[in-house]
């Protein structure tokens, strides 16, 4: 079964991030590469990545039929994606015992997701 991992940030996620030390920042990152190369060994890592800020957003919205691009992201929330796992794990249990181990876990929000599988409709 495959699972999304969302790790959401917000301000005050990111005031913790801005207010680490160089050493504290570089300690997260090498738990993140940790985390991917555990993964990447048991074969449960699909792709992971870290994402842009939210100001370099692009939003696409469909109107008339065309596309017209503006810039976002336009969410009511203080919770923007900030990066995100594509697990294939046994269950969701196991998707759920990963969690803890992602680095910015404990001062953000993550959402496990379980990806559809829609090969039948082919």
């Amino acid at each position: 079964m495959k699972f999304l991992v969302l790790i959401y940030g917000n301000p005050e996620s990111r005031q913790v991030w801005d207010g680490l030390s160089d050493e504290q920042k570089a300690e997260s990152m090498t738990g993140y590469a940790a985390l991917n190369d555990a993964l990447a060994a048991s074969g449960e890592l699909v792709v992971s990545h870290s994402l842009g800020d939210p100001e370099a957003t692009k939003q696409v919205v469909f109107r008339n039929g065309r596309p017209m691009t503006t810039d976002g992201p336009f969410a009511e929330v203080k919770e923007q994606l900030a990066g995100f796992y594509l697990l294939d794990c046994p269950s969701m249990e196991r998707a759920l015992e990963i969690v803890p181990q992602i680095p910015e876990a404990p001062f953000s929000i993550v959402e496990v997701r379980p990806i559809r599988d829609l090969s039948s409709f082919s």
